[in-house]
């Protein structure tokens, strides 16, 4: 791996994307991306006694799925990288008791997705480690309980605010030649604009996606030109807008390149106020849909940039503004077997 600029890790050997998994709630199976996705679950409690439980299974399905169709053994694996939204990261930490691997916790907010394929893929280019998993995951009841009010609190909501993605998903990182290659990723700096709403992620969010995505067009020396999805993780209805305008001001017109998780995971009827968020959403949408299209050549070179809100809610109690953070990774189409 080098550093290509002040932020771009471009890795010097060829790493592949070796399978994914993603394991889905109710409301996400009945999205327009619902036929991608491995596992669909009917009810939020994914047939557990608790959200917190629920969100615990849906991680393990994920990990499962991608091992599955990778044609792994839990034995052959590394290095177990994750994280979630939860206190301590309570989902990644059970998970990885019950997978009993070596394991990184990681915690980027909903960021975490494109983080956590950052890092594995440095460790397997350096040779620290030869089959990575990274993971994550959301749940819109336990972020509700966690971060705002209890969904059995029926507190209203403005339409700045976006729903939490219940899913999780899993990517197996190694140099096994597949159809899709990891090329590069941009690290992402800490923004804060001043935003102290956190019913408005998708305003606080954007400029540092636009930060990392600008900073990675000038380390590379690209324009927009040379990919074909820029794709920004959780800025939904309200955050996109800004990006593109944001990277016009920069001297980058993405407005016909640009796609947003939050948008692409549910429908406008679904009830999700801006669109979707939460760790759980680039990741699903990410590794399944945006992985398909890789596979099938439909997307050539794909920058996908998980954008993450570094909140707490004794921050937001203490009147403190958001900072926010956004990892990108470059996902690029290879000539190889399909296993994801």
């Amino acid at each position: 791996m080098k550093l290509t600029g002040k932020q771009t890790w471009q890795f010097e050997n060829p790493l592949f994307v070796h399978s994914s998994g993603t394991a889905v709630g109710p409301k996400e199976a009945d999205g327009p991306l619902g036929q991608y996705f491995d596992i669909k679950h009917k009810e939020l409690h994914c047939g557990e006694d608790n959200w917190e439980l629920a969100e615990r299974r849906l991680m393990e399905q994920a990990v499962e799925q991608c091992l599955t169709k990778g044609n792994k053994t839990i034995d052959e694996i590394d290095l177990f990288l994750a994280g979630d939204l939860l206190n301590q990261n309570v989902t990644a930490n059970y998970v990885a008791r019950h997978l009993s691997l070596p394991f990184l916790c990681m915690f980027g907010a909903c960021s975490t997705s494109m983080e956590t394929v950052a890092m594995g893929s440095a460790l397997v280019d350096g040779g620290f480690a030869s089959q990575v998993i990274a993971a994550t995951s959301s749940h819109n009841a336990t972020a509700e309980r966690q971060f705002r009010y209890p969904t059995e609190y029926g507190g209203q909501k403005p339409d700045t605010a976006t729903f939490t993605v219940t899913g999780s998903g899993a990517v197996l990182i190694n140099k096994e030649v597949s159809n899709i290659k990891i090329t590069s990723a941009t690290i992402g700096k800490v923004a804060d604009l001043g935003i102290k709403d956190p019913f408005d992620m998708g305003s606080a969010m954007a400029p540092a996606a636009a930060d990392t995505i600008a900073q990675h067009l000038k380390d590379l020396n690209r324009t927009p030109d040379d990919y074909d999805l820029f794709l920004t993780g959780d800025l939904s209805g309200v955050g996109s807008p800004i990006v593109k305008e944001l990277l016009k001001e920069e001297g980058y017109d993405v407005h016909d390149k640009h796609n947003d998780c939050g948008l692409m995971v549910y429908r406008p009827d679904q009830k999700v106020f801006a669109g979707g968020s939460g760790c759980g959403c680039s990741a699903v949408v990410t590794y399944s849909h945006i992985f398909n299209e890789l596979n099938a050549g439909n997307l050539k070179r794909v920058f996908v940039v998980a954008t993450g809100a570094l909140l707490s809610p004794t921050m937001i109690q203490q009147k403190e503004s958001i900072p926010t953070i956004a990892h990108g990774v470059v996902f690029e189409r290879a000539d190889g077997g399909v296993n994801s």
